[in-house]
């Protein structure tokens, strides 16, 4: 086989993006494939070894299956060769290469290879995963299907065996398949914006695959990605689809069972004719078709593939969007061109890069002209320039074909975006992808406002803010904040914060936003891995209703249990009446996700919209039990109630952060929540420094939104201890802890009216209401007695007056009957009891027994109160037993120890003594974990030195004290004396332990008095053991307890300020008396709680409920400062360095591409400048000729002949755009357009390439050779006949009534040429009649009926001052745009059969009628993709206009509409430039608009 050149590589594997015709495989489900269960994971975390081979063993059973390859069943030789000079089969495949059956004798009659005979399906070989050898670790995926694989099989292939997410966008590469050279920073430009794009939207980009041409660019754009990036997302996804016969090497990716993985080798220099894979490429689908070295193979399959992804839909967030579809050029050749043209002809955008060379040059250039100015001499002369080495191998019917291509894509503008370095504001290749998408999207007509909702809806699920700003946000289209709910719900579920405040910023309104099922449907749709998912898992799990339904209610049921139990449920459960429930109207628009629609959510009626309480609130809790920093952020700064929200959040974050097995969400969540607690001061700072007063209230006002709590007991249970320790919050705590009186009173004063009460009435004590200040009587001693720094200090004098008349019974006057000091001692105990008990079922917030014990034992010092007093009864117990009143001395001795360390929470309210205590109780945690190391020490130097000095002691005390007892002592210096056998003494010990009062003698010599064990052995051991323990284990106790103090001395004062509440509060609901004088208040709280039955209540100085005009105007006093404390943050961050430098450098960045646009800009100036001094020269000599004629001739010439001189352009005008240029009567420029579309409609025939230029038949075109082409028909009998034969033909009469058939024009005689008559319009590219009945014209008529649109009250309704007209429109099955409801009428007939489909039979003649009647808008040529040069299509439009809505004749017509068919649809519909009809169609509604002067 000769070697294939290099050229042939690049021309015949240019990447395709033609429709072919698509194929059934192609429309089968997935729900068919033959799949494996446990194949279906789309995670690409990393798997464990089994996981993997689990998968890779589904993988070689699955692919298998389903997908084949081809294989050459029979060898024909050919007469070329191998590259290596080798017989090779016409497939190109050598002999030994084909299977054994292939190279038997055949039937000699089968000489000739045919592929459909000789080639067959096998189960492919080649699959698995790809390692490149020598290039890094990275690991691909790869797969050998045939070419007939169906798509629907390759997608499940990738999106559920691959594990790839289904993508937001198809990003398909083509152009030239050889390497070409591109400026350096356009490459730059070009790769930097590919992966963005890519990695934003969650974009897939399919190229060709190989290490060549621009496939190559894209790869090594993904490599300087993945090298150089900081994005922590996956990898970008591209895929090659290339051709198997050609690839190099590729014996190596052979592995029946699967390769994992497949080694493959990269040989650029021994490849040849073939070409290598490229090592950048994440995936690779081979397409294979038996043969060997044939390009090309893969563009149907690629086509197919493109077009099946592209029409799936993506649903994500409650929004569904078919995967749009976008195809970038760089460069390129004939191949190219036919790519670029099928694309735009099935309204695929395209971006074509300037300065990449060849075809996408020769687009650029001509892109912005007009369409009579692309000429075939134009596109001749940039053929040259940018074809210089094959231009001479254009043929002149090659550049009529690409004339009329290139002429198509610019008509088609709307799909062709140029990018242009450095111009029209370009600066980004990914910005131009994403705008011509989003301009494809705006020049597609749709109904109402669906063409920028999708717009819309493809920017958010491309993540990209920036597009939806500049592009969709603008003054071109005013949306209603309703229009934007369905968007703003999907923004919420998918996390994209930039979008949520976008739409904030636009109009949406939280209040009308949230309703209960918007709600409920963002709980439905939480993250799976959200630690608040599974605990409503939990909850719908103990639900006895199964399967459980979730409700409101079970969220706050987990709310609360976060928030803590003194809250009230923030959703109470509804009842069955009232429950709402979620209304599922059929939607009117596709924006489903699990049979739920979001657009329904948003259209219903008014009685079914249930708003929440606080909308702000609820969306914040869903915001952070999902640990969404951002979106929180967004919605905290909506909030009214910010102070309380922040503590809210905190207090939810560090309660998940507790049961969140990652840490490093766990870290993430407690770092969140010190970022609110840090809000709430900031806030609550801002408020204390305007009005101490008003933000005290704050702190003790009941909040109903947050369950009827206050901000400080929120505070307090999340134990923010910066809050609790801000000086305002003190300061309060301080004022109540004086009570009524002022905070600068001494407490000597207070100690000196305690002690001499009458004191109290001579003004040494000053209150803070000037009432008390001023009266003398029992109101003033009430309010110094009820203070809380009073009782406190009442209770300590009794205090130490019951420890010291404790301490004097047990030491002097422990008698065996109880003396009178003793009894005091019962009676004051007794009164602690009570009071212990009032605490214990004090509930103000009615929490309920059980958790208010549990809070109750939950405190320390509770214990330890209960501790004590149960030790006190035991003493007692035994204490009044005579034979037991010793041991209840001790025992009372030891609970007067206990007792006494009640002491030290007494202390914590003092400020010197409060640290330490909170310092030492730190400490004594140390203590603990210390003695754990010191009692391995202890105990295992104590057993061996017990078993080498005793032999078999027996008594359990001696041993204790022997192990442990003289182990530790000997910590402290008291070494036993008999360890070194120095100080032996037989006299202190006894020989066999039978005296109790002293130790077993250790192993000695009885006779020579001296010991026997190894004293070297007992001193080393002693030695080693002090060396640990008393200097190893006692300093590191030191430093534990250094570490600990200096750990909590930074933060003692705010952890004793957050302790200091606990005191203040036990004191400020506690009875004024003191023990045992308390008794009498217990005695009245019985009577009162008890007998008269009244409930307890928080005292109002700690939780106060406000009035309802109060309480507004207090947080509307909050949110003003929460936005100075906004404000104040953002400036803050703003001065920061690091801001300052990166603001410094985002704007030196901008000075120079404002410099490089602005040299470039200059540049294309000048040329433009001279370009039009050229042309207005030019023009001005052929005037002045043309006058110096006329007057040579002594006339004025002919009007035909004067020339049109070009109107001035400014010297300042900017470089051309898209579009800039186009004449009036574009696109067709006075041609018929769709009649010379290059494929005719539904049929395999391709037509002969007309330009404009070629279009009238006046104009010379001497290699117009347009293929015949008339379709059979099943009307045979009142069809023309299908061939050209002169015979048949003379029996007709053109221009003339030709029996029942009309074949007169309305543009009068056509001319008649060979017996076919010629349309007169011009050339079409196609002779014969094609799908229409007859040669010459085929009349029809098209009505357009038409009514005035009213709104609800029936006035008409206007948009721009003019009235809106709707329309009678009619949709037929396997079409998506509408027509109007007219076409051919039946021979002698007078209805279009179209109208004769929707109307009832009986009411054809009353329609009849109103024809007659009807006022005629149009009558001639019709530009129809079915004209041909000898047929053609032409019309008369009349219009039917309905004047009143209660017209009989509309409403008979209304009445009789019917479709026999269940796939036609029928509508009316708002006349408007963007209503979806054929064109055609749309020519007739603008003249029928401006026949009644309304909107269009």
């Amino acid at each position: 086989m000769e070697p294939r050149p290099l050229r042939k590589v690049g021309s015949e594997q240019e990447e395709g993006f033609g429709v072919q015709p698509r194929r059934m495989a192609d429309l089968g489900t997935v729900s068919n494939l033959r799949r494996s269960n446990s194949s279906l994971g789309k995670s690409h975390r990393l798997q464990g070894p089994f996981g993997s081979s689990e998968k890779h063993e589904n993988l070689s059973s699955w692919i298998p299956e389903n997908i084949k390859k081809k294989e050459c069943v029979y060898f024909v030789e050919s007469s070329k060769l191998s590259d290596a000079g080798k017989v090779v089969c016409e497939c190109g495949y050598t002999r030994e290469q084909h299977l054994k059956e292939a190279t038997k004798p055949h039937d000699s009659r089968d000489t000739e290879w045919d592929p459909k005979k000789h080639v067959q399906e096998m189960p492919t070989d080649a699959f698995g995963d790809i390692v490149f050898t020598g290039l890094g670790q990275k690991v691909g995926k790869y797969v050998r299907v045939s070419q007939d694989t169906p798509s629907s099989v390759i997608y499940h292939l990738m999106t559920q065996h691959w594990g790839l997410d289904v993508p937001n966008l198809l990003i398909s590469v083509t152009g030239g398949a050889k390497n070409f050279n591109m400026k350096p920073r356009l490459k730059s430009i070009f790769r930097r914006g590919l992966v963005k794009v890519a990695q934003t939207t969650g974009a897939w980009i399919i190229t060709g695959g190989s290490h060549a041409g621009v496939m190559k660019q894209v790869g090594e754009a993904v490599r300087d990605f993945s090298l150089g990036s900081s994005y922590k997302e996956g990898e970008v996804i591209t895929i090659g689809v290339a051709t198997w016969g050609t690839i190099h090497h590729r014996e190596g990716l052979v592995h029946p069972t699967g390769g994992f993985p497949a080694e493959y080798t990269l040989d650029e220099e021994g490849q040849g004719s073939l070409t290598c894979l490229d090592s950048n490429h994440s995936h690779f689908i081979l397409v294979d078709d038996g043969t060997h070295g044939q390009y090309g193979v893969e563009i149907p399959l690629r086509t197919k593939l493109e077009k099946f992804i592209s029409e799936q839909t993506k649903e994500r967030g409650g929004v569904a969007i078919k995967i749009p579809i976008v195809c970038v050029v760089l460069e390129g050749g004939p191949g190219t061109l036919h790519t670029i043209y099928n694309a735009i002809t099935h309204g695929t955008p395209c971006v074509v890069v300037e300065g990449s060379g060849r075809v996408a040059d020769v687009i650029a250039q001509v892109a912005s002209l007009p369409i009579s100015e692309i000429t075939i001499s134009l596109i001749q002369q940039k053929l040259g320039v940018f074809f210089q080495e094959m231009f001479e191998t254009f043929t002149e019917g090659s550049v009529v074909e690409w004339t009329k291509k290139i002429q198509d894509i610019v008509r088609r503008r709307q799909l062709l975006t140029i990018f242009r370095e450095g111009k029209d504001g370009q600066q980004d290749v990914d910005v131009a992808i994403l705008q011509a998408l989003l301009k494809a999207s705006r020049s597609q007509d749709h109904f109402g406002h669906e063409n920028w909702d999708h717009q819309l809806k493809l920017a958010v699920a491309w993540n990209r803010v920036d597009i939806a700003r500049s592009e969709i946000f603008t003054d071109e289209w005013q949306w209603k904040p309703s229009d934007l709910h369905p968007t703003m719900t999907a923004a919420l579920i998918s996390n994209k914060p930039e979008f949520v405040k976008l739409f904030l910023e636009n109009g949406v309104q939280l209040k009308e936003f949230v309703t209960w099922d918007t709600l409920l449907y963002l709980y439905e749709n939480l993250e799976p891995s959200c630690l608040f998912h599974s605990k409503l898992q939990k909850v719908l799990a103990e639900e006895p209703e199964r399967p459980a339904c979730l409700q409101m209610h079970h969220v706050a049921q987990v709310l609360r249990e976060l928030l803590g139990d003194f809250t009230q449920p923030l959703y109470p459960r509804p009842r069955h009446s009232d429950r709402p429930r979620l209304s599922l109207p059929v939607p009117h628009i596709k924006l489903n996700v699990q049979g739920v629609s979001l657009r329904s959510l948003y259209k219903r009626s008014s009685g079914h919209m249930t708003f929440t309480m606080d909308p702000v609130r609820d969306l914040l809790i869903w915001a952070i039990v999902q640990n969404r920093r951002e979106l929180a952020g967004i919605i905290w700064a909506q909030s009214q109630d910010c102070t309380a929200a922040a503590l809210a959040c905190s207090r939810i974050l560090k309660e998940l952060s507790k049961e969140e097995e990652d840490t490093d969400t766990s870290e993430e969540m407690l770092a969140l929540a010190d970022e609110y607690e840090l809000r709430a001061i900031g806030v609550f700072t801002e408020c204390y420094r305007k009005d101490e007063e008003r933000a005290q209230k704050l702190l003790t006002r009941v909040s109903e939104a947050w369950g009827k709590t206050t901000c400080l007991q929120l505070a307090l249970e999340a134990k923010d201890m910066k809050f609790v320790s801000h000086g305002g919050i003190q300061a309060f705590l301080t004022k109540v802890w004086w009570g009524q009186l002022c905070v600068d009173n001494g407490l000597w004063r207070v100690a000196l009216c305690m002690l001499a009460f009458p004191l109290l009435f001579t003004g040494l004590i000053s209150f803070r209401e000037k009432r008390l200040q001023a009266v003398r009587g029992p109101a003033r001693a009430r309010a110094f007695f009820n203070a809380p720094v009073v009782i406190f200090h009442l209770n300590i004098l009794s205090y130490f007056a019951f420890l010291c008349l404790f301490a004097y019974v047990l030491m002097v006057d422990f008698q065996p009957a109880p003396s009178w000091c003793e009894c005091a001692i019962y009676l004051w105990l007794f009164s602690l009891v009570c009071e212990e008990t009032r605490q214990l079922f004090y509930d103000p917030d009615e929490c309920g027994l059980m958790k208010k014990a549990a809070l109750y034992f939950s405190d320390f010092w509770n214990k330890l109160d209960v501790g004590a007093i149960l030790l006190f009864i035991a003493g007692l117990t035994c204490r009044l037993i005579p034979a037991t009143l010793y041991a209840g001395r001790v025992v009372l001795s030891l609970d007067f120890i206990m007792f006494c360390l009640r002491l030290m929470h007494i202390f914590t309210v003092s400020k010197t003594l409060g640290p330490k205590i909170i310092i030492v109780k730190r400490m004594m945690k140390d203590v603990f974990f210390f003695l754990f190391l010191l009692a391995v020490w202890v105990v295992s130097f104590g057993v061996a030195k017990q078993a080498i000095l005793i032999h078999n002691e027996r008594r359990v005390d001696w041993i204790f004290r022997g192990v442990v007892y003289h182990s530790y002592l000997t910590i402290f210096g008291q070494i036993p004396a008999y360890i070194d056998g120095v100080n032996f003494n037989p006299d202190q010990c006894s020989p066999n332990g039978t005296d109790p009062y002293k130790p077993k003698c250790p192993e000695s010599d009885m006779a020579r008095h001296e010991p026997a064990f190894p004293e070297w052995l007992t001193v080393l051991l002693l030695c080693l053991y002090l060396l640990f323990a008393n200097i190893l284990l006692l300093n590191l106790l030191i430093a534990m307890f250094n570490y600990t103090f200096q750990q909590v001395q930074e933060h003692t004062d705010q952890i004793w300020k957050f302790q200091r509440h606990d005191l203040i509060e036990e004191y400020h609901g506690r009875p004024p008396a003191p023990p045992p004088f308390i008794l009498l208040s217990h005695l009245q709280l019985f009577i009162r709680r008890v007998v008269l039955k009244i409930p307890a209540r928080r005292h109002r100085q700690l939780k106060n409920k406000l009035e309802k005009n109060e309480e507004a105007a207090l947080l509307s006093w909050e949110i003003y400062l929460k936005e100075n404390y906004l404000q104040s943050q953002q400036f803050q961050q703003r001065q920061q360095l690091e801001q300052k430098i990166g603001h410094i450098s985002d704007k030196v960045d901008t000075m120079v591409d404002l410099l490089d646009r602005d040299r470039l800009k200059r540049s294309g100036s000048v040329a433009q400048r001279l370009a039009s001094l050229e042309e207005q020269v030019a023009q001005t000599a052929t005037a002045l000729h043309w006058i110096v004629r006329t007057l040579r001739d002594s006339g004025f010439g002919s009007e035909t002949g004067v020339p049109i001189l070009a109107s001035q352009k400014a010297a300042e005008e900017q470089d051309l755009e898209l579009g800039s240029r186009k004449k009036a009567e574009e696109p067709g420029d006075g041609y018929h357009v769709d009649a010379r579309h290059l494929l005719y409609p539904s049929r395999c025939v391709t037509r002969f390439p007309v330009p404009n230029e070629k279009v009238p038949w006046e104009t010379e075109f001497l290699i117009y050779n347009p293929p015949f082409y008339s379709a059979e028909r099943k009307d045979a009998a009142t069809t023309d006949p299908v061939g050209d034969v002169p015979e048949l033909l003379s029996e007709i009469s053109f221009n003339a009534v030709d029996g029942q058939t009309d074949r007169r024009s309305f543009h009068g005689p056509y001319a008649v040429r060979g017996g076919l008559p010629l349309n007169p319009m011009g050339r079409t590219g196609l002779r014969g009649r094609g799908s229409l009945s007859c040669f010459g014209p085929n009349h029809a008529l098209h009505p357009v009926v038409t009514r005035w649109r009213r709104n609800e009250d029936g006035a008409i309704c206007r948009k721009s001052i003019k009235k809106m007209l709707e329309v009678l429109v009619v949709k037929v099955p396997h079409s998506e745009l509408w027509a109007l409801p007219g076409g051919s009428p039946e021979p002698g007939e007078t209805l279009p059969r179209k109208l004769k489909q929707i109307l009832r039979e009986e009411s054809w003649p009353c329609f009849e009628n109103l024809l007659k009647h009807s006022t005629e808008v149009y009558k001639g040529y019709m530009d129809d993709p079915r004209n041909t040069d000898n047929a053609w299509i032409e019309t008369v439009a009349v219009s039917i206009h309905f004047q009143d809505q209660n017209d009989v004749e509309l409403k008979r017509l209304n009445s009789n509409l019917h479709t026999h068919d269940q796939d036609v649809s029928i509508r009316w519909q708002v006349v408007d430039k963007r209503i979806p009809v054929y064109a055609n169609h749309k020519t007739l509604l603008q003249k029928v608009a401006t026949l009644f002067g309304a909107h269009y």
